[in-house]
């Protein structure tokens, strides 16, 4: 039931990109070299880790080591949830944990597509528009 290979799998949000290596082992979770656990933000790690609480007793017979660029700390975060849950899926092989994640929140398994709108003339972004004075 359980694949004893290495898995890669990637995750993006904006423009950060995570690439997750997925392989059998004693459930370490390393973020750019160093453990989740040490993470800067509460909020985020816990958001990085949801994956991995789902899962629960059996995440520890993986360990899985991220390498994430680009973005924000937010975007990075949510570019690694989603490279986890799904080398935690390819790894395990396992339909009810797809559809365990899938029904807790679908981007555990989907990329976020959504991006910053391009600017527009006459305005400082890509809604504002200068005002503009009739009198």
């Amino acid at each position: 039931m359980k694949n004893t290979g290495t898995i890669i799998t990637s995750g993006k949000r904006k423009t950060a990109i995570a690439r997750a290596i997925t392989r059998k082992g004693n459930g370490q979770v390393t973020i750019n070299g160093f453990p989740v656990e040490f993470h800067p933000v509460e909020l985020l790690r816990n958001k990085i880790k949801e994956p991995l609480d789902l899962l629960g007793e059996r995440a520890t017979s993986m360990n899985i080591e991220v390498k994430v660029s680009g973005g924000g700390l937010t975007g990075q975060a949510d570019a690694s949830r989603t490279a986890i849950a799904k080398g935690i899926v390819e790894f395990l092989k396992d339909d009810s944990v797809e559809e365990l994640f899938r029904q807790y929140d679908r981007t555990l398994l989907v990329n976020d597509i959504r991006r910053k709108l391009p600017k527009k003339p006459a305005g400082s972004g890509a809604r504002a528009k200068k005002q503009k004075s009739y009198r």
